[in-house]
């Protein structure tokens, strides 16, 4: 048994082994594209590490795609096999993992917080619960967890800019807004390539319609952004908004093709059916049409791909975004083939069923109607 970063017990008697698992956490922490190399050379100094194979389970449900349930699944089941020799709390994250492959989340959530009152520096579960208590809509939970454990912090403690990140952003959602720049701000003097920090930011600027700050504060902090995950597309898709409001649609087009939506870039064509890609490109050219504003023949790429993803229901979120595509480009069979797997997943129990039939369904279904003329029952 070895300590990680943090002070936490690991079931592992490798100290290689615990240090690629601290650089693989700290990496996912930090929106890095190394994260997942890290976690490889963890389970390759430790085959039988059951935490590392947990974090590689929740590396691919955090795709939230369903062709990535079986890798998940793959990697639950190993550390099933391996789960021996661990801790309490490993073998509660290896429950946690189990309740997000079968979809229930709440179970799941319930979990992480049971983890982090306990352990309130155990930095994955804490930040897997804010990240999906923001994807199920509920900045009251994630104010209250971030409250919860900000006392056991201080900046003397890796991760301490992470915590003030989430405090940020959850403080944000819940329009808090004074409270939230403060401490993002605190979070990008600890690290200006804090992505999460800079995003909470950008929303608190953008609910305040200071529009010049906020594309002043994107420039400044892009600099610190190499070797970051999708979330940068994303921060160029608020500097987009920042313009988009201002009306400067060049400027918007120009984020769209070499920021957010760069086809070209490594990122996007290892991953090109990312769901924030996706949500980032299908909203801002469904903004710049309602503006007059010529496309060309951006959805086209985007509808390929939501041919290939109907009957996915992982993000509730990006399912009306991928309706945006295929009802712009009149794929008529492609979206009745999504409204109806929609229609079928809904009638599970879960959270995520449950959002997807009382929010995306209907409003898949609004999309649809207004693309194709009909207006009333697109209002109803």
């Amino acid at each position: 048994m070895r300590k990680d970063l943090h002070g936490l017990t690991l079931s592992t008697d490798s100290g290689t082994a615990v240090d690629a698992f601290d650089r693989a956490t700290q990496s996912y922490l930090k929106y890095r594209t190394d994260a997942v190399r890290h976690l490889g050379a963890a389970l390759k100094a430790d085959p039988e590490f059951a935490l590392g194979h947990v974090l590689r389970g929740y590396f691919a449900m955090l795709s939230y795609n369903k062709a990535n349930l079986q890798s998940a699944a793959e990697a639950l089941a190993d550390a099933r096999k391996h789960a021996k020799r661990t801790t309490t709390r490993e073998a509660a994250h290896i429950e946690a993992l189990a309740r997000w492959v079968d979809g229930d989340l709440e179970r799941m959530l319930d979990i992480w917080e049971a983890i982090f009152a306990e352990h309130p520096h155990d930095v994955i579960a804490f930040r897997l619960h804010h990240f999906n208590a923001f994807w199920l809509g509920r900045p009251a939970t994630m104010q209250a967890e971030v409250e919860r454990v900000f006392s056991h912090w201080s900046d003397e403690l890796p991760g301490w800019g992470m915590i003030l990140a989430c405090r940020s952003f959850a403080h944000e959602e819940a329009g808090n807004y004074t409270l939230a720049e403060g401490s993002g701000r605190m979070a990008i003097d600890v690290d200006p390539g804090d992505l999460w920090a800079a995003h909470a930011i950008a929303h608190v600027l953008e609910m305040q319609g200071r529009r010049s700050e906020g594309i002043d504060w994107l420039k400044r902090l892009e600099p610190n952004w190499e070797g970051a995950n999708n979330l940068k597309h994303h921060l160029f898709w608020h500097r987009a908004m920042f313009h988009m409001e201002r009306r400067e649609f060049d400027e918007v087009l120009s984020l769209y093709d070499h920021g957010f939506r760069d086809l070209r870039s490594a990122l996007t064509q290892a991953m090109p059916d990312m769901y924030i890609d996706v949500q980032n490109a299908a909203s801002m050219l469904f903004r710049l049409e309602r503006q007059s504003v010529d496309i060309g023949d951006r959805w086209v790429e985007l509808a390929d791909k939501a041919e290939a993803r109907t009957g996915d229901c992982q993000s509730a979120f990006t399912l009306p975004h991928w309706m945006m595509a295929l009802a712009a480009t009149a794929r008529s069979e492609a979206a009745q083939r999504m409204v109806d797997g929609m229609r079928t997943f809904s009638r599970g129990n879960g959270p995520v069923e449950r959002l997807v039939g009382k929010v995306a369904l209907p409003l898949c279904e609004a999309v649809l109607a207004n693309r194709q003329g009909r207006h009333g029952e697109a209002l109803r």
